[in-house]
């Protein structure tokens, strides 16, 4: 009876250990069910033109966010800086490329116009095609989902890994979700189709 209380006490001590050296380990002291009502996380962070404050929790989950983004060694970036560079005219000059980490189902359901899709896990299918574009350009903006998803973060390490330069990635930790939410332009279907998604009523 003591040798399988050892033995289950030394196997539960291992799991810990490995769980905590994992970079995709959780997190023990985070609370995975916030008590809120409805997904905070996809909520737009405030910029002026917003009329109501941001919540305590929203601003603590995004600092969180770019704290993780940050302990990775990259560059966070905020939406309303995306949002600037979306618009600004290097974008159509390919000076600034968006690149979408999530896979090819969600890439087709809905995403930035105009960004190169990159699945990490299949890196094979999109990596040759997106590595000149953001070689060339002059900021490199990486996104998935948004929120807990790091998608963004490992697809914006294996672009450094690949030879892009780190100083001109940068990672959209409130990602697709958040971009959606604040209802800014959405493309359906492959890059530069100028497809639309349908909204629903």
């Amino acid at each position: 009876m003591l040798e399988a209380v050892l033995v289950m006490a030394a196997a539960a001590g291992f799991a810990f250990a490995a769980n905590e050296l994992s970079p995709r380990g959780l997190k023990l002291a985070r609370d995975y069910f916030p008590s809120v009502a409805g997904p905070s996380h996809t909520a737009p962070k405030v910029t002026p033109a917003d009329t109501h404050p941001a919540s305590a929790h929203e601003n603590s989950e995004t600092a969180e966010i770019d704290q993780r983004i940050k302990g990775k060694g990259l560059q966070p970036i905020d939406r309303a800086e995306t949002e600037r560079l979306f618009h600004d005219p290097r974008y159509q000059q390919g000076l600034v490329v968006f690149v979408d980490a999530r896979d090819e189902d969600h890439y087709a359901a809905g995403h930035i116009p105009g960004a190169y899709p990159l699945d990490r896990y299949h890196p094979e299918k999109d990596l040759a095609a997106d590595l000149t574009p953001c070689e060339n350009a002059d900021q490199v903006v990486v996104y998935c989902t948004g929120g807990d998803c790091e998608d963004a973060e490992y697809t914006a390490l294996l672009l450094r890994d690949t030879g892009v330069s780190i100083q001109k990635i940068f990672v959209y930790g409130g990602g697709f979700d958040e971009w959606s939410a604040s209802q800014l332009p959405l493309e359906q279907g492959a890059r530069d189709s100028g497809v639309a998604p349908v909204k629903s009523p």
